[in-house]
């Protein structure tokens, strides 16, 4: 009999984080590698998620939040950071606080090939777009990141993208 996986313990973690930092907003774009992350935070009574069409849709939408005193969080997946590319200039002129988490894809053991070349240029495009970066590879390490990076972005009005690994979610095959 085949046993199921055990979940990791790092969503539940960053839910934490996010509830800690009163964040009350959470955009996203549906995404295996955020689902546990993503369900909490539909539970949650003082959360509000709302499913995207497309990442871009996310900043101007937690611009918005943060207008209106609420703080927030992206959720997305490396090859949405591609969408996001013009709107990063609104968060650059404006100055308000943006926290990415960004699942990667096109990295360890990625199967489709479609996936790697944003892979590889996720964190070059976010930094030439003035976006601070932290890479977390470890799953013992994600939520002290996402930790450290919220607070850098609530503290400083910066834009801060945790780029967490394939190393720590595990590469996907269409096959299984």
């Amino acid at each position: 009999m085949k046993q199921k996986k055990a979940a990791p313990a790092w969503p539940k973690g960053i839910y934490e984080v996010l509830a800690a930092q009163n964040v009350r907003q959470v955009a996203y774009v549906p995404d295996a590698g955020h689902s546990q992350l993503i369900r909490m935070c539909q539970k949650s009574s003082s959360m509000a998620t709302i499913s995207l069409t497309t990442e871009e849709e996310g900043i101007p939408m937690l611009a918005g939040a943060w207008l209106g005193g609420d703080r927030g969080v992206l959720l997305m997946q490396s090859s949405g950071v591609g969408n996001c590319i013009n709107l990063f200039s609104l968060v650059q002129e404006c100055r308000f606080p943006l926290l990415m988490l960004v699942t990667m894809r096109g990295q360890w053991g990625e199967f489709n090939p479609w996936q790697v070349w944003m892979g590889v240029e996720t964190r070059p495009v976010l930094e030439r777009c003035g976006v601070v970066c932290y890479d977390v590879d470890e799953p013992d390490r994600v939520v002290e990141t996402v930790a450290a990076a919220s607070n850098l972005v609530f503290n400083s009005y910066r834009s801060v993208a945790v780029l967490i690994g394939q190393r720590v979610l595990g590469t996907k095959n269409f096959a299984k």
